[in-house]
């Protein structure tokens, strides 16, 4: 895992309610909304979310076991608001990415810094399936 549970955790309680607000619209950053696979419930997310051609890919920082990431790929996509926008993005797949080549060369060091090379590829829901991913994760 990049980063330790122990930050995921105080994250989730303490950054992400300072954070989430102001993410929804910052560059580089977005809020996922994901309903619970068990409870059923809506949740969101602050991500760090980038385009990638066509797609849009969300840097893995706590790695693709998280309950966020379980819950985008069984709904098959998520509602995101990035920019003061909201889209609708589909067809999630994790990919390992060593190169952090789909990431913008600015943020390349500091996600290798944090030994981040998972990320989660999505596609805007009106738009093409696009081709030639990276090395899926299995």
């Amino acid at each position: 895992m990049p980063l330790p549970r122990r930050l995921a955790r105080f994250n989730r309680v303490v950054t992400n309610r300072v954070v989430g607000p102001p993410a929804r619209h910052l560059p580089g950053f977005a809020v996922v909304s994901h309903v619970g696979r068990r409870s059923g419930r809506t949740h969101r997310t602050p991500v760090n979310l980038y385009r990638h051609g066509d797609d849009y890919v969300i840097a893995l920082m706590y790695g693709a076991d998280r309950d966020w990431v379980r819950n985008v790929l069984a709904a098959g996509g998520a509602d995101v608001e990035t920019r003061g926008r909201r889209l609708r993005l589909v067809d999630p797949e994790l990919v390992r990415d060593p190169a952090r080549s789909l990431v913008p060369k600015a943020v390349r060091v500091p996600v290798r810094l944090a030994n981040v090379d998972e990320f989660l590829l999505l596609k805007r829901a009106d738009a093409h399936p696009a081709e030639g991913r990276s090395q899926r994760i299995e």
